[in-house]
């Protein structure tokens, strides 16, 4: 599995962006997608997932109600909006087999290669 992550930018705080995660390699309707992210200096930490199949998903506390994620065929999509300054990071797609819809990114075997958000105060 291929992953390409796009659409990160710069955004004024308040402001929205949506990441996209286009996924190729396989048919990969089954699995769970995930977003991570890391900011400079700090580790890498989860954002939220989804269930490809039927559509489950899953939030850090930091994303509830202002993050959302969807699917369209083989992309992922995490729109984001009311950022913030401490959203600023890098910004990563997963995928896994399904199972457990996890936050841990141990539990993820496949990684796109980020894309920077950088949202100013």
């Amino acid at each position: 599995v291929q992953l390409q992550a796009s659409g990160g930018g710069l955004v004024q705080a308040g402001g929205s962006l949506r990441l996209s995660c286009a996924a190729s390699g396989r048919t990969f309707s089954s699995d769970d997608m995930g977003w991570f992210r890391q900011a400079p200096g700090k580790e890498r930490e989860f954002v939220g997932a989804i269930r490809l199949s039927g559509g489950s998903t899953h939030f850090a506390d930091s994303a509830k109600g202002r993050f959302t994620i969807s699917r369209d065929k083989n992309t992922v999509y995490l729109q984001m909006n009311s950022l913030k300054p401490e959203d600023t990071a890098v910004y990563y797609c997963a995928a896994k087999r399904r199972g457990v819809l996890s936050n841990i990114l141990g539990d993820y075997n496949y990684w796109g290669q980020g894309t920077q958000v950088t949202v100013s105060s």
